[in-house]
């Protein structure tokens, strides 16, 4: 079997390596039949972006190797290949390592990229179709002297002269071209970044008449306004268009493949679940890096369970940013999605960064645009029905209302002092008002994340997030105390005093009071409270607690 190429983003190194490739050479036949002068496509992060454009470095670069594309769909189309395939001079650059702390830092990033790219073009020094005025501005690059002024012409004047030595336009291939503003905009040099790209772009792309076209990578649809004014000659390709809709990202036709060369078809219902859901266009697409990842791991252990590849692969940072500007109203719809209901919005797909938070309508844009919501339709007056498309993307959610959650309620609310003190003191009233404020303010991911049998792990996980905003208190989980093991035991910070917590999910909320009094029996039955005063503490209070959504019931006893 052909190896699986996880990480690995260059076309030429998986064709000659003998790795696993999923054919995705439609998109040069559906770039040569429908080009524009300049093509943006948008996709969510690890959906083939990169690969895609290594891709089309390696067909149209003079000197390409057909072999390369041997069997693959581009090569019977024969008078496509015979046309343009090896005939162009290609400029490659990816953007994504554009970034730094300050401008300067991000800004020599980008120059060393560009003098790079420039240094495989070594050869133009010694063109017989040069002048000696073109090589010394040449050179004069290469030795990275020019400024920053000069280095705006840079891809344009590189574009002339592979112009004038092989009597061919040139192709521009940009991969992941809004990095370096995004980048700008976390660390707050924002408006000298996109000034900058603004005029590199320019230059190279819009009064550039030694210009084939130009194909660029993103997540985001940078606003037009923002870095490609006055570019009439563009045509952007966003995940609600058909026209690329198969080419990036894994169709269910081809995971199903995948899966049934691996002999690992038994696993296509867990792989669905966790990575599928992506409509983009007219087509449902899975996440690849998800399923590569999975595919690979299930071939040295077919009893592996699926993980959450793509999640992990970025801090989520807009996830946290939208979460933390939630109102009541958002939280709402954020439960509703964590339920796997969908919501109704207007979305706009061409945004400035600077105008992210302006609206949290600007954020739901946002998480659409970034592959972590999907549509599923529109209305009739044409707002996009938004659903989490999977369920590795509603773990993200969740993951991340957990530590707002922590953030707000356990580190920053100021009656959890009192909260403490009600529970040493055996206040059942306090402690059962305070969990019930807690888990009505929280979003409710109660009763979404988990099966019956297993809800009662999270509300467990709840209090522990709770006590242990008390750096006084030695807090114990699932210990071994009496004939069984105790869900949490509290050493507080007096000697003598100790605490004992049974949790409980009830499936109603009638049941809590009845729950509560039989996690409190559990813990006299068991004799819960042994290892506190195995330890000489005497004063022990036990508490049985029933949750069931955002309620609960509390009762204590001293034993």
């Amino acid at each position: 079997m052909k190896k699986l190429p996880v990480g690995i983003e260059n076309f030429e190194e998986i064709r000659t390596e003998d790795f696993y490739y999923v054919d995705k050479t439609g998109l040069i036949s559906n770039l040569l039949n429908n080009w524009s002068k300049v093509n943006i496509f948008t996709r969510p992060r690890r959906f083939g972006k990169t690969l895609n454009m290594s891709m089309l470095k390696s067909f149209f670069s003079i000197g390409a190797d057909p072999s390369l594309f041997s069997g693959l769909n581009i090569s019977r189309e024969k008078e496509l290949c015979d046309k343009y395939m090896g005939t162009f001079p290609v400029i490659f650059l990816t953007l994504k390592g554009v970034d730094g702390l300050s401008f300067e830092t991000a800004y020599s990033m980008l120059k060393y990229l560009i003098r790079s790219e420039m240094a495989r073009w070594s050869f133009l020094q010694d063109s017989l179709n040069l002048t000696e005025a073109d090589k010394a501005i040449f050179k004069h690059f290469l030795k990275q002297e020019e400024s920053e002024s000069e280095l705006l012409i840079s891809l344009k004047l590189l574009s002339q002269l592979l112009y004038k030595h092989y009597n061919k336009k040139v192709i521009i291939l940009i991969d992941e071209y809004d990095v370096p503003l995004d980048k700008a905009f976390n660390h707050g040099y924002y408006d000298k970044m996109v000034a900058l790209i603004r005029g590199l772009f320019g230059e190279a792309l819009k009064t550039n008449n030694y210009l084939q076209f130009a194909v660029l990578t993103g997540c985001l649809r940078i606003s037009k306004e923002s870095i490609f004014t006055g570019l009439n000659n563009l045509e952007v390709n966003t995940i609600i268009d058909d026209k690329y809709d198969e080419q990036f990202g894994f169709t269910d036709s081809e995971v199903r493949k995948i899966l049934e060369d691996y002999n690992l078809s038994s696993h296509y219902d867990e792989v669905k679940l966790w990575y599928d859901g992506y409509h983009f266009g007219n087509t449902d697409v899975y996440c690849p890096w998800d399923v590569i990842n999975y595919v690979k791991k299930l071939c040295f252990d077919n009893n592996a369970k699926p993980e959450a590849y793509w999640i992990n692969t970025s801090s989520n940072e807009l996830v946290k940013r939208f979460v933390d500007k939630a109102d009541k109203t958002t939280q709402s719809e954020i439960e509703r999605l964590i339920n796997g209901e969908q919501i109704e919005k207007d979305i706009r797909l061409d945004l400035t960064h600077n105008e992210l938070d302006n609206t949290i309508d600007n954020l739901w844009s946002v998480l659409f645009a970034t592959g972590y919501l999907t549509d599923n339709g529109r209305t009739d007056d044409g707002k996009f029905k938004l659903v989490i498309p999977n369920k590795e993307v509603r773990e993200v959610f969740v993951l991340q209302i957990q530590e707002w959650f922590k953030e707000t309620f356990v580190f920053k609310n100021a009656s959890l002092s009192t909260f403490f003190n009600d529970l040493k003191d055996g206040n059942d009233e306090g402690v059962e008002k305070y969990l019930n404020f807690v888990m009505n303010k929280m979003i409710s991911i109660l009763d979404t994340k988990a099966k019956d049998s297993q809800k009662e792990n999270f509300y467990h996980g709840l209090l522990l997030g709770l006590l242990r905003g008390n750096s006084e208190w030695m807090i114990m989980s699932n210990t071994e105390s009496g004939d069984g093991f105790a869900d949490i035991i509290i050493e507080t910070e007096e000697i003598d005093d100790g605490i004992v917590i049974e949790v409980k999910y009830s499936p109603s909320f009638d049941r809590l009071k009845e729950d509560a009094e039989k996690a409190l029996k559990q813990i006299r039955d068991l004799r819960y409270t042994e290892r506190l005063k195995g330890d000489g503490r005497e004063n022990v209070i036990s508490y049985g607690i029933a949750f069931s959504k955002k309620r609960c019931k509390v009762r204590s006893e001293k034993m």
